[in-house]
C-alpha cells in the first residue's frame, strides 16, 4: 500500500483497504491493545516540547478556572467522531462526540514538527496518539473516522486510531471534489 496518490487512483480504494487491513491485522483485545500503547512512549524530543507548553497553558488555565462555573463539568463519551485533515503541508486530527463537540485536538505543530516534517506520516502517527491521550479522559472508546484532503498522512492516522486503544467503526472518505467548478491554472511551460 502506497502513501502517495495519483491522479488515476480512487482514494476511496485506498480507504477501504485501510478498513480491510485494520480489520484482518490489527483488532485486537482492547486490553491488549491499551497495554501495548502504554510501553510505548513518545519520542523524548515531543514529550519535551509538549511539557514546555504544557507550562505555558497551565498559567492560562489558573487564570481561566477562576472564571468557570460548576455547569462545566466533565462529560463521559464512549462513542464518537475522528476527523483527520491531511493537506500536503500539515496533519490535523479531532476528536468530538457525536454531535460534534470538540474533546480533543492535535496537530503537527503542537508535537514540535517544523516545515516539511509536518505532512510526514510518522508525525501523523504521533499526534494522533497526542489526540487519542487527551480523549481518553472523557472515556471516549469507539470512533467513526472522516478523512478529508490528500496528504500522506491520512492511511498512518487511521491506522495510529486503532492502535492507540480507539474501535474504528467506520472510515469515511470527505475529501472535497469539485463538479468542474472553478477554471484551473494554466499548465506549466517546461
Amino acid at each position: 500500500m502506497t502513501d502517495t496518490f495519483n491522479d488515476n487512483n480512487d482514494p476511496t480504494e485506498s480507504i477501504t483497504s485501510i478498513k480491510d487491513d485494520i480489520k484482518k491485522d490489527d483488532i485486537k483485545n482492547p486490553i491488549i491493545v491499551q497495554n501495548n500503547k502504554e510501553q510505548e512512549e513518545l519520542p523524548e524530543d515531543v514529550k519535551k516540547y509538549l511539557e514546555k507548553s504544557k507550562d505555558k497553558s497551565k498559567k492560562i488555565q489558573i487564570k481561566k478556572a477562576r472564571k468557570k462555573s460548576d455547569k462545566d463539568a466533565k462529560k463521559i463519551v464512549t462513542i464518537g467522531k475522528a476527523f483527520v485533515k491531511a493537506t500536503y503541508n500539515n496533519t490535523i486530527v479531532t476528536l468530538t462526540d457525536l454531535n460534534g463537540n470538540v474533546l480533543s485536538w492535535a496537530s503537527a505543530g503542537i508535537a514540535g514538527f517544523k516545515g516539511p516534517k509536518k505532512s510526514t506520516p510518522y508525525a501523523a502517527q504521533i499526534i494522533t496518539r497526542i489526540a487519542c491521550e487527551k480523549a481518553k479522559n472523557y472515556g471516549l472508546k469507539e470512533v467513526s473516522a472522516f478523512v478529508k484532503g490528500v496528504g500522506t498522512g491520512r492511511e498512518s492516522a487511521v491506522r495510529a486510531l486503532n492502535a492507540n486503544g480507539l474501535i474504528v467503526t467506520s472510515i469515511k472518505d470527505i475529501t472535497p471534489v469539485p463538479h468542474n467548478g472553478c477554471r484551473a491554472k494554466k499548465p506549466r511551460r517546461v
